[in-house]
């Protein structure tokens, strides 16, 4: 193998183990801010009827949370490593829904989660400005 095929597999896996810190990061994050729009639920802060838009919301900053992790983590690359994380967000609640519910609709709210977490991490991706920078080489300049 050559040298640059084995340092494309290397960038390939710290891309894939950056976003799937974050995705997870993102999942506890929601989970925090769902935990705790519930309790505001529960003791009359939030009303009821902004489950909904809770959840999203939810989704949407547990999503950036962990997309700004993984981009930090990422040696370039932000806005695919940030889509990444809140696709396996999203892909992690769709899992949850199946084991623990009868599933998730995409006409019951899904795509509001699924385009909430892509936002989210798209936001992260284009916000926190890429991952490790290179430092350029500059070209000394002759003096005539």
């Amino acid at each position: 193998m050559r040298k640059a095929e084995e340092d494309q597999g290397t960038m390939l896996l710290q891309y894939g183990k950056a976003s799937l810190l974050g995705g997870g990061l993102a999942f506890a994050v929601s989970l925090l801010l769902l935990f705790l729009f519930a309790v505001g639920v529960s003791r009359g802060l939030l009303e009821e009827g902004l489950r909904y838009q809770l959840t999203v919301v939810s989704c949407v900053l547990g999503s950036f949370a962990g997309g700004i992790f993984a981009v930090r983590q990422s040696p370039a690359r932000g806005l695919f490593v940030g889509l990444a994380v809140g696709g396996i967000l999203f892909l992690l609640q769709l899992t949850i829904s199946f084991l623990f519910f009868e599933g998730l609709s995409m006409e019951g709210g899904g795509i509001g989660l699924l385009f909430g977490g892509l936002c989210g991490g798209a936001a992260a991706g284009i916000l926190s400005g890429g991952g490790k920078k290179r430092g350029g080489k500059r070209k000394k300049r002759r003096g005539r």
